[in-house]
């Protein structure tokens, strides 16, 4: 652990003593927290059967990470928000889908949240072509918010290649990772780092569908997250592929400085030498989904370019906690994975488990547990 001298103690006691408490009682088998602020690591503890030097599956925290990539394409005339995909990528655009742009990828308004696509696909392009046009909408472009858990990353990070002429791991390498001096913030797991990898254990029994009746709430609907989707990340072949919305490795203080990045601070002065600047960034928390709800709960979508922001109300649901302010913004993970950054407070909380919890309301009210502690060490 590292911490200052002026880190709250009470406050970072209870904060590992409830980050303990699933370990301690036998759910959760490993846990890493970290927690930065203004630039500098205020706390980074590894709990349960892990250590400092384990690596976590972070699942679609990864989508900040690819998101920031785009949004520097962005800032360099790489792309516009509003082109159509089929610009970039002729056969993204049969079965109407020609009407989808970057901006619909982004926000997860596209209309196709569950199109299949196999990850080992990834190493082939024409492959992955041949998905890209067998996909069909759900709904017109634009008009309606449902959680896309992997597919539209996908066609980000293959725009991405093509407009700037270089694959995906090489960009988010030397465009993210070596600059902010984060040599494994990692998207696909190399060979040689796989054993630091922490196995996906699944912990605890789901919830029924009597359970979700009794809170008012219907049973989700099945996607492609299913638990032996995230078994197969203990896999070395699907932990070697870059899965741009899902497949990142890091430990919780990598990711933890990498968000303090996003609020100007890096390995110089304050916005000086980082990958993007305060206006590219500024402009990535704008909120584009004004208007449309969750599916499922019914609460306002608050979603920039690929990142979750917190908004003025129902922050919990958004996966933050009590205490944050309504800027803060971040992207969780499957499987209770926690970051976000909040740049009112300049203090950045990453939570990471192998632990995959079943029961989705015990997981929720872990993470909002969770998030509420760490905004008090501001």
């Amino acid at each position: 652990m590292q911490r200052p001298e002026t880190a709250p103690h009470d406050a970072l006691a209870a904060l590992r003593q409830r980050a303990e408490r699933e370990i301690n009682e036998g759910l959760l088998p490993a846990a890493q927290f970290a927690v930065a602020q203004s630039g500098q690591l205020v706390a980074f503890e590894s709990l349960g059967d892990c250590s400092d030097d384990t690596l976590f599956p972070i699942f679609s925290c990864t989508k900040a990470i690819t998101s920031s990539l785009a949004w520097m394409a962005l800032a360099e005339g790489k792309f516009k928000l509003d082109d159509p995909v089929s610009v970039y990528i002729s056969e993204f655009g049969s079965n109407g889908k020609d009407a989808v742009t970057m901006l619909h990828l982004l926000t997860h308004t596209a209309g196709f949240p569950n199109a299949p696509y196999r990850p080992t696909d990834y190493w082939d392009p024409e492959k992955r072509a041949k998905r890209y046009e067998q996909w069909r909408l759900d709904w017109e472009p634009g008009t309606q918010f449902t959680y896309h858990p992997s597919s539209s990353m996908y066609v980000i990070a293959d725009v991405l290649e093509r407009v700037w002429q270089d694959d995906f791991v090489s960009l988010i390498n030397e465009r993210v990772a070596k600059p902010l001096d984060l040599p494994e913030l990692l998207v696909g797991c190399p060979s040689h780092l796989q054993d630091r990898v922490a196995d996906i254990v699944h912990c605890g029994a789901a919830m029924t569908s009597e359970e979700y009746a009794a809170l008012g709430l219907e049973m989700p609907p099945v996607t492609e997250v299913t638990e032996d989707a995230l078994t197969k990340f203990n896999e070395p072949e699907t932990r070697s592929v870059p899965i741009p919305g899902g497949g990142g490795y890091a430990s919780a203080k990598t990711l933890a400085l990498w968000y303090q990045a996003l609020i100007g601070y890096g390995t110089g002065a304050r916005w000086q030498g980082l990958p993007w600047n305060e206006e590219t960034v500024q402009r990535a928390r704008e909120i584009r989904t004004h208007g449309l709800r969750d599916p499922i709960q019914g609460y306002p979508v608050l979603r920039g370019l690929g990142i979750v922001i917190a908004g003025k109300e129902d922050a919990h649901l958004r996966g933050f906690g009590h205490g944050v302010s309504a800027e803060a913004f971040g992207h969780n993970g499957a499987g209770g994975q926690i970051a976000w950054v909040d740049p009112n407070t300049e203090l950045s909380f990453v939570y990471l488990t192998n632990g995959h919890d079943r029961h989705a309301i015990r997981q929720a009210k872990r993470g909002i547990a969770l998030s509420s502690l760490a905004a008090k060490l501001a």
